[in-house]
């Protein structure tokens, strides 16, 4: 049986293509040569054809590019309608798009409207088989994702309906590296918009950066809520400072109990992250966390409890009271011990 292309929603973010994007390029590059399929991307905007040549460079093999002036910001009516109407066009087997505010916006308004099955924040994309009723479906997407609170791991299959759609976590796959000049096929998308594109207008654009850059640092310092306060969060800057201009991550307790704001969260809910050394102070690493941090390259856990779950996956262990081992920590960094 013939199976459609494998498809990515290139999101657009302030002129660039989204990382998240970019990530799903890779998966879905795997994907497709899995299914002896191509790769293709839906970019859509206002003067943003010559992002084509950097999707053409991650991976995809066709770019189906739709302009219009009232795609130059995001809305979620005009997008959703030029996105169903291609993909009911051109057939694909497969859809991803980033668990971002923009793909979780738009990725139900799609799989609404061609009524097909939707899997939210997958950490992992597979083609496997799947049996059910004494019927074998082969090479369906296996769409693996954290449910009930992260305390189990769901392999979920849609496999009557196409095409096969999923958002997928910022951060839980690599980027490819691009091949400069690498050729692909531009597909212009026709993109007719009555009334609807009027319905909400964008009057005024504002950016406001997150206040921590956690997916590129190299060394993360994280508290959790066994730093007791917002006050001792100051330590763990402190030592972030320290050890080299080190970000500041934290638990998701620490962020719900107000010590620190929640652009720098890690885990299930926040920022899944690699970095070279993760240090964490007063988390007790449940499921939840652990989903965020458990590919850093080191990792140092802080506890003063040693039967807490994170020592199971950190590489070195201090136990003791993070509001006294982290001030000698810093004491001894600065060669004063």
């Amino acid at each position: 049986m013939a199976h459609g292309d494998v498809w990515v929603y290139a999101e657009v973010d302030d002129g660039k293509i989204a990382d998240v994007s970019l990530e799903l390029l890779g998966k879905g590059k795997e994907l497709a040569g899995t299914l002896d399929v191509q790769l293709g991307a839906i970019l859509l905007g206002h003067k943003t054809r010559d992002l084509a040549a950097v999707l053409f460079a991650h991976g995809a093999d066709v770019v189906y590019a739709g302009e219009h002036a009232s795609l130059e910001h995001y809305t979620t009516l005009p997008y959703a309608r030029v996105v169903t109407e291609v993909i009911r066009e051109h057939k694909p087997e497969i859809v991803l798009y980033g668990a971002s505010p923009q793909g979780r916006d738009l990725a139900p308004r799609v799989a609404s409207a061609l009524k097909t099955g939707l899997t939210a924040d997958c950490t992992d994309l597979q083609i496997g088989s799947y049996e059910s009723s004494g019927r074998v479906y082969q090479q369906k997407l296996l769409q693996v994702r954290p449910a009930w609170g992260g305390n189990i791991i769901a392999t979920i299959v849609s496999p009557d309906v196409l095409p096969e759609m999923a958002t997928v976590r910022e951060g839980v796959m690599h980027i490819p590296e691009p091949v400069e000049g690498r050729q692909g096929k531009l597909v212009d998308v026709p993109v007719h918009l009555d009334g609807e594109a009027e319905l909400v207008r964008v009057i005024e654009h504002h950016r406001q950066p997150r206040r921590v850059d956690l997916r590129s640092a190299n060394i993360i310092v994280s508290g959790g809520y066994g730093m007791g306060t917002k006050e001792n969060f100051a330590l763990l800057h402190e030592l972030a400072s320290v050890v080299g201009g080190a970000a500041v991550g934290a638990s998701r307790a620490a962020v719900d109990a107000g010590f620190i704001h929640q652009d720098h969260q890690v885990g299930q809910t926040g920022t899944t992250v690699r970095p070279k050394l993760y240090i964490a102070c007063g988390i007790s690493g449940a499921v939840q966390h652990r989903a965020g941090m458990e590919e850093s390259a080191k990792i140092m856990a802080i506890n003063n409890d040693p039967s807490a779950p994170i020592f199971q996956i950190a590489h070195y262990g201090i136990v003791g009271d993070v509001r006294e081992v982290v001030p000698r920590l810093i004491k001894a960094l600065k060669g004063k011990l």
